[in-house]
């Protein structure tokens, strides 16, 4: 109905300033103290990615406070001969050396000051690179069970979509307040030669703009971390709305009208949320645009006073106009460029945050190599618990897999087979309990070694967007006979005759001559990803929930024979398929509550006996 209230779970507008109350004491001095750390940070980033740049940026800036002072001293020189007595052309003359050294200070700067650009302009793609690879690096090590963490995924969506893409604007704003800072160090020693009183009419004039600038700063950032959750939603939404996947159903449902005010409904409160921190923002720069004009106003009334007493004579009070004006754009760049460090340096805080975080997910380091084979997998009373969950997805539970048997894990949907075989494959770790391979302890063992000896076709595989060759050999170099054997023993052979470019085929029909396969198909590439990797443990979760009868039957055949020697758990609803497994362990709310092989289950009239029951009877 288009009246009927929407449930917007984690994005009503109540909760999009969680963290409101941190960012509250924020200020002036806060700023102040972090500023230090935020470079430091920054530099350190920029030397890892490239150390000559980096020297060359700091170096030429440096250098090109140099001639500013320089030429600003020389400016007084100018000054000087101009304001002198005597004739005009004389006072000009007189003049020519100092303005020489004033145009030879301002080209050398200029030069110094284009090539520390170019330097900066290098590091951005340079640091691009390095942040991206720690942060892909990290997603791609963490721990599995991570991304079954909610607060994982908010700190990735932050740390992504923000915190990784500000890195290059965080070094480059650093290289701005140090660039800031070096002229305005220049303009205080220039201040300092001409009179120890002109220096506090610098901060004068800026103080005001200051305030404006880290307010302003303090109000986006809290308002943009609160917005995460919401613009996570309108980010889901929208791809409902416009990818390929539930294009169809979308249509069939007709549910383009109630995902359209979904949107909107988030958009809204959103573009309100927006609205309201312009409103306060302009605010706050006006008031330090207003204080700011009247503290210029305050410091040529201060040089007036200087000169009517005869404190500074009229040259010097000249350059140190120019001077005033030369490091009030200094500071008015430092304040720039702090705001903008300081607003991108707390999303990329986020980021660092985010990787300190996902380097204590990492597998534990180190371990053994895994044994080269099994004659026993046994699990001793493994418990497991996903994230946030309420109660153990798994609770005591204890299996005795032989090398070369075919076992079973069936129940209801959420009894924990999954889960089960994720642990039994050593991509989950248990929280209690102990799985070995003979008598080696898993958890002695180095974990991508122990998954390099284990195969899993998953019910929800994924859908590479790469060839058929590599979404079936997944980067390992083989070989074309293993290839092609696990083609076969698939059935993605077949599939693999019907394309155009047979194993070069790309399968993703956003590009160019990419191609689509169905969902029983890209089952097929999925079977033969798991037998093309010939490992000692072979996983298989699902692996017909696409295919037609006679293709499953098929299937299991070959499942069957192909898994002569190797060590099969297959997990299934179709309970006539697991008829010949040598063992069958049945499991409810998380425990085995039966095992046995099919006949004596049967015979047991227990839960198995129950759920084969009901599904023989629907063939009858």
């Amino acid at each position: 109905m288009p009246d009927e209230p929407l449930e917007l779970h984690d994005v009503s507008v109540a909760d999009w300033y969680p963290h409101s109350d941190t960012m509250a004491e924020v200020g002036f001095l806060t700023v102040a103290r972090r500023l230090p750390s935020l470079v430091a940070r920054a530099m350190r980033i920029a030397w890892t990615a490239s150390r000559r740049d980096t020297a060359a940026a700091i170096g030429l800036h440096l250098l090109g406070g140099v001639f500013t002072a320089f030429g600003l001293l020389a400016t007084t020189g100018v000054l000087t001969a101009l304001f002198s007595q005597g004739p005009t052309p004389d006072r000009v003359m007189a003049a020519l050396p100092s303005l020489v050294l004033v145009g030879v200070s301002a080209a050398l700067g200029a030069a110094v000051q284009g090539g520390a650009g170019w330097a900066q302009a290098r590091l951005t793609p340079q640091i691009s690179r390095a942040t991206e690879q720690r942060l892909y690096g990290l997603t791609s090590h963490v721990e599995l069970v991570a991304y079954d963490d909610p607060g994982f995924h908010d700190a990735l969506e932050r740390a992504n979509n923000r915190g990784a893409v500000v890195a290059d604007s965080v070094v480059s704003e650093a290289v701005d307040v140090m660039t800031a800072l070096i002229g305005i160090a220049a303009t205080a020693g220039v201040l300092g030669v001409l009179h120890p009183a002109l220096l506090p009419l610098l901060l004068l004039a800026v103080l005001p703009d200051t305030w404006a600038a880290v307010r302003s700063a303090r109000m986006r950032y809290t308002t943009m971390h609160g917005l995460i959750p919401a613009r996570r939603r309108k980010w889901i939404v929208a791809e409902l709305l416009a990818e390929r996947e539930p294009a169809a159903e979308l249509r069939s449902f007709t549910m383009r009208p109630f995902l359209l005010r979904l949107y909107d409904a988030v958009a809204r409160a959103e573009q309100d949320v927006m609205l309201r921190l312009a409103r306060r923002q302009t605010v706050a720069r006006l008031v330090g645009q207003a204080l700011g004009g009247l503290g210029a106003g305050l410091v040529y009334a201060a040089l007036g006073v200087l000169l009517a007493v005869g404190a500074i004579p009229l040259a010097v009070a000249g350059t140190a106009v120019l001077a005033i004006r030369s490091g009030q754009q200094s500071l008015s760049n430092l304040m720039f460029a702090t705001n903008s460090l300081y607003e991108q340096g707390l999303y990329f805080t986020d980021f660092l945050q985010f990787c300190a975080d996902a380097e204590r997910r990492l597998p534990r380091p180190g371990g053994g190599p895994a044994p080269a084979g099994f004659d026993r997998l046994t699990a001793r009373e493994v418990t497991f618990t996903y994230p946030g969950a309420a109660a153990p997805a798994l609770r005591g539970v204890s299996v005795e897999i032989e090398r070369g048997e075919v076992v079973a894990l069936v129940g209801e949907n959420g009894s924990g087979k999954t889960t089960l075989a994720k642990i039994l494959a050593g991509l989950y770790a248990p929280e209690s309990g102990v799985v070995r391979w003979d008598d080696t302890d898993l958890a002695e063992v180095d974990p991508d070694d122990l998954r390099r000896r284990t195969a899993v076709i998953a019910q929800d595989h994924t859908r590479w967007p790469l060839t058929v060759r590599d979404n079936i050999t997944m980067g390992t170099g083989r070989g074309e006979p293993a290839l092609h054997a696990a083609a076969s023993v698939a059935g993605a052979d077949e599939v693999v005759a019907a394309l155009p470019h047979g194993y070069r085929t790309l399968l993703d029909r956003r590009f160019k001559d990419g191609q689509e396969l169905s969902g029983g198909q890209w089952q097929r590439i999925a079977v033969a990803r798991g037998f093309h990797r010939d490992a000692e443990l072979l996983i298989c979760d699902e692996p017909t929930a696409a295919l037609d009868a006679r293709a499953e039957h098929a299937l299991f055949e070959r499942i069957r024979d192909h898994a002569e020697g190797r060590t099969v758990i297959l997990i299934t609803h179709r309970l006539a398929s697991v008829r010949y497994a040598d063992r069958i362990y049945v499991l409810e709310r998380g425990r085995v509550v039966e095992h046995g092989t099919h006949e004596t289950l049967v015979d047991g009239d227990g839960l198995y006996a129950d759920l084969y029951t009901l599904q023989a009877s629907a063939y009858r």
